[in-house]
């Protein structure tokens, strides 16, 4: 018999682009998969593959590396979010067609966060395509899901590695992906430097939103007149991820602890940044290389 195995994916962006890599690797080595609990990115990746449709996925994420993905993101003036997300979820469902999480052929669970009641949330049932809006949602990037008397955003918020709610079995092994790791960065094979013009054109268009407000920041900062450059050079959205970061490893490694799974996977947040969609094939080799360490020992 087949070991096995319930599945627990972290949030994280592009890099979560890595569990495809993992999750082809465990099937690969004839392990099976009963149940995943995903955050974010995990939720995407692992409602995808809970529908059988992981291969579609991710031949259309090798695609979105030119200007085909900046078509993609819809750019909203919106104090919740700059980018609504609709279009991204839209095209999805052209090859992912929505269904209610309960008809999956496993078991399937995503978080996100209820920012009005401050709890976690955890969709077991009903639309599959809301579930993982409202998990994707980071705040300041996408629009919050607002769904009877919640305002819903990313998992990650309070839970970025859902463990506590992983659905487990007699005799499953119940393995975490954590692609937020603090340790070295872990490369397959050779990273081709990406030239000068190459970059999606939406990856610009954020880093330009990040200009304009990390300026607007700091002209109004008052650290802006401290001595020390390193915090008077630092812009809003650096400032907000070193302090988002901090405070999920944190959160991360006080769940580890309390809630021990029987092995960890561990992907260096450093491996790519939120917004490398472009970098796919490289993430999926190195989520795939990842799991081959682990089963080697």
């Amino acid at each position: 018999m087949k070991q096995k195995i319930s599945l627990v994916l972290s949030g994280g962006g592009a890099r979560g682009i890595a569990h495809i890599g993992v999750i082809e690797e465990l099937l690969k080595n004839d392990y099976e998969i009963h149940a995943i609990t995903g955050t974010s990115m995990g939720a995407l990746v692992g409602g995808v593959y809970a529908q059988g449709k992981m291969d579609d996925l991710k031949n259309w994420l090798y695609t979105l590396d030119k200007m085909k993905l900046f078509q993609l993101v819809d750019f909203t003036f919106s104090l919740q979010g700059f980018v609504k997300g609709d279009k991204v979820l839209k095209k999805m469902k052209d090859f992912i067609p929505d269904i209610n999480i309960e008809d999956l052929s496993i078991h399937f669970q995503a978080v996100a966060t209820d920012l009005l009641n401050k709890e976690e949330i955890v969709f077991r049932e009903g639309s599959l395509y809301t579930a993982i809006r409202a998990s994707i949602s980071i705040p300041t990037v996408f629009t919050p899901v607002r769904i009877d008397n919640k305002l819903l955003v990313d998992g990650g918020v309070l839970n970025n590695i859902p463990i506590k709610y992983a659905v487990r079995q007699p005799d499953d092994k119940l393995i975490v992906v954590n692609v937020n790791a603090d340790c070295p960065v872990y490369n397959p094979f050779l990273t081709v430097p990406v030239m000068k013009g190459q970059k999606a054109a939406y990856q610009k268009k954020i880093n330009e939103i990040y200009e304009y407000l990390n300026e607007k920041w700091l002209k109004s900062s008052p650290i802006n007149d401290k001595p020390i450059s390193k915090i008077k050079n630092m812009g809003y959205f650096e400032l907000m991820n070193k302090t988002l970061t901090l405070m999920m490893n944190h959160a991360d490694n006080m769940l580890l602890q309390q809630y021990q799974p029987d092995y960890i996977i561990n992907i260096s947040r450093d491996s790519a940044g939120t917004f490398d969609f472009f970098r796919a094939e490289e993430l999926v080799e190195i989520g795939r290389g990842k799991a081959a360490e682990l089963l080697k020992k």
